[in-house]
C-alpha cells in the first residue's frame, strides 16, 4: 500500500527541508544581529566627538612621545583621517604611519624592550602583539593604539602605526584623501 498525502516520502522531505530552511535563516538573523551589536561603540556616533584638529593632535602627540621616549632614529611620518566604518563614512580616526631606523638585527628585540619600558613609564600599557608582524609590539593609552614592528620589506627600518579614537564625526566624504607628511611636527 502506497502512502499519499502528508505522510508520503516526498511530503515529509519537503516539510523537513522547509523547517531546516527556517532554522538556518532564523539562526543567521540572530548571529548577524548579534555581530552588529558587538561593533557598537566603534561605529556609533560618539557622545563627545573630536574636531579635526583634536583627532590629529591625539595621534601626532602619541608619535612625538614614541620619537622622544623611544629615541627613534631617522623618523619620518605621515598622517591621515581614516573611516572607522568603511572607506569614507564617519566617524573617523586620526592615523599616523611612521618609519624609523632600527639597530643591528640582533639588537631589535632589546631595542623594542627599551621602547616598551620608556613608553610604559609615560602611562602606555602593553597589549597583545600584532598578528602578521613577527617581533612586533602593541601599546595603548587613552583610546590610542600604537603598533610597531620591523619592516620586512626594508631591512634596518621599523614601522610604527598609531590609531586614534573613532570620535571625529565631521563628514569628510568629499575631501581629497591621502597621507600628509608630518615629519616636522615630530620634534617640538
Amino acid at each position: 500500500m502506497t502512502r499519499t498525502g502528508i505522510h508520503s516520502r516526498p511530503a515529509v522531505l519537503l516539510i523537513a527541508a522547509a523547517l531546516l530552511l527556517c532554522l538556518v535563516l532564523g539562526s543567521s538573523f540572530i548571529v548577524l544581529h548579534r555581530l552588529r551589536d558587538l561593533r557598537g561603540a566603534a561605529v556609533e556616533a560618539p557622545a563627545h566627538p573630536l574636531t579635526d584638529e583634536q583627532a590629529r593632535q591625539q595621534v601626532v602627540e602619541a608619535a612625538r612621545q614614541f620619537v622622544e621616549a623611544g629615541r627613534l632614529d631617522k623618523a619620518t611620518a605621515t598622517y591621515m583621517l581614516l573611516s572607522c566604518t568603511n572607506r569614507q563614512d564617519p566617524p573617523y580616526q586620526g592615523a599616523v604611519y611612521l618609519d624609523f631606523g632600527l639597530p643591528a638585527p640582533g639588537e631589535t628585540r632589546r631595542y623594542f624592550d627599551r621602547i616598551d619600558a620608556a613608553l610604559t613609564a609615560r602611562g602606555w600599557s602593553v597589549a597583545l602583539p600584532p598578528s602578521g608582524h613577527p617581533g612586533g609590539r602593541t601599546l595603548t593609552k587613552d583610546g590610542v593604539t600604537a603598533v610597531y614592528y620591523p619592516n620586512l620589506d626594508a631591512p634596518g627600518r621599523g614601522v610604527l602605526q598609531i590609531y586614534g579614537e573613532c570620535r571625529n564625526v565631521t563628514d569628510h566624504r568629499a575631501d581629497p584623501t591621502g597621507w600628509v607628511d608630518i615629519t616636522a611636527a615630530l620634534r617640538r
